[in-house]
């Protein structure tokens, strides 16, 4: 059955799958349903929508995947119904941030982008054509993730290599910025003291990254010129030395896109497990796998050293908040993260960690630790709204 009123639909497309999200043409938007289309790449693939039945179906790449995509837009929503599609996109460059409405001259930009985020970008892009193909009266929105980090302190944006590269637009930008905006939101509407403290946002799924946060506003971030620094992920090493590049180029004859394969899908918890790139399963196996042991050991180690390094940058902490796949579903790597943070006040509630209480949290504890599920995709539909400006009629 096809939609009847004018709708939106929030796309956040990754290489491995694509969420989607419809929701009323309204303002705010009001969410009509939700899916996912996983396994892309694989020889089975399914496609995931509240209130429909899963379908399983072959989904050999990401253009099949698009055309999946849009062929239930057609069937769900209908081309009379479409009021507008916004995107995720995870990189805009030092020319573009903020929310806009999608223009050849911008497609153009983001293609001279590509060596900027080779395994993003090009994704993305292909995205946006397809559908500005199929629905082409149809206004496309980008929402940028680089918005949230924009404005960080020069300090905190510059990288420590010879000045000229920062006029190449080299510099920290910062990812996962619809997440950590629409978690501030939320703070501030479940507490608006503490979202105008000191805050540690703490977004920890496939990909992995914290940002520290005073008076609402970004000042540091863990990811800088590309999604794969910073924290250790799923497949990506996060921070690691750069005398890597020259030691595997010399002793492994390694290419630059050799390396960059390591580094975005072969490290990790995949890298250090040897067997799996998904927390839940490594944690299953821990006690009887050594290198599922210490994969899990590292992240939150690494987790917890880019609290305590962040704590630094604020002057101290008064909230925490874990979201993300694992920060919102894993009591035990909460727990083990905060363990050791005791000196910044910062102390668990076991029950209320076990539970995914709102505020896990000890009563005890100076910092207030809490755990919100974010929504990137309403915070893209909240973004295009702001920018179409769109109003029930």
């Amino acid at each position: 059955m096809k939609a009847t009123n004018p709708s939106f639909l929030a796309i956040n497309g990754g290489s491995s799958s694509i969420k989607f999200a419809l929701f009323e043409w309204d303002n705010p938007p009001t969410a009509i349903l939700s899916g996912t289309i996983q396994g892309i790449g694989l020889p089975t693939g399914s496609l995931t929508a509240e209130g429909q039945p899963e379908r399983d179906l072959p989904i050999p790449d990401s253009a099949a995947a698009v055309r999946l995509l849009m062929d239930w837009v057609d069937e769900r929503i209908g081309k009379e119904s479409l009021a507008a599609v916004g995107h995720r996109v995870v990189h805009g460059g030092p020319k573009y941030w903020e929310p806009e409405r999608i223009t050849p001259e911008m497609i153009a930009e983001l293609g001279r982008l590509k060596s900027f985020d080779p395994e993003h970008l090009p994704e993305e892009i292909h995205l946006i054509e397809a559908f500005q193909k199929r629905f082409p009266d149809v206004p496309q929105i980008a929402c940028f993730d680089t918005a949230f980090h924009h404005d960080m302190p020069r300090v905190a944006r510059m990288l420590p290599i010879p000045r000229r590269y920062e006029e190449m637009g080299v510099r920290r930008y910062g990812f996962h910025g619809l997440s950590y905006s629409y978690l501030m939101e939320e703070l501030k509407r479940l507490d608006p003291v503490a979202a105008g403290g000191r805050v540690i946002l703490a977004h920890l799924g496939g990909g992995a990254s914290m940002a520290a946060v005073h008076e609402g506003k970004c000042i540091d971030t863990s990811m800088a010129f590309t999604p794969a620094a910073g924290l250790m992920m799923a497949t990506r090493t996060g921070d690691i030395d750069p005398g890597l590049i020259s030691f595997l180029a010399q002793s492994e004859n390694m290419t630059a896109p050799q390396f960059n394969q390591m580094v975005n899908h072969e490290s990790g918890l995949l890298g250090v497990s040897e067997t799996s790139s998904d927390m839940r399963e490594l944690l299953k196996v821990e006690l009887d796998d050594v290198r599922a042991a210490e994969a899990v050991a590292l992240f939150c180690y690494q987790a917890g050293k880019w609290i305590g390094s962040f704590a630094a940058a604020l002057g101290g902490v008064d909230t925490l908040v874990f979201a993300g796949g694992i920060g919102e579903n894993s009591p035990v790597v909460r727990a083990r993260i905060c363990e050791g943070l005791g000196f910044l006040g910062i102390e668990l509630d076991e029950s209320r960690n076990a539970n995914a209480a709102g505020v896990i949290s000890a009563d005890a504890g100076r910092v207030g630790v809490r755990v919100i599920r974010t929504n990137e995709e309403s915070m893209i539909a909240r973004s295009a709204v702001r920018v179409l400006g769109l109003h029930r009629k």
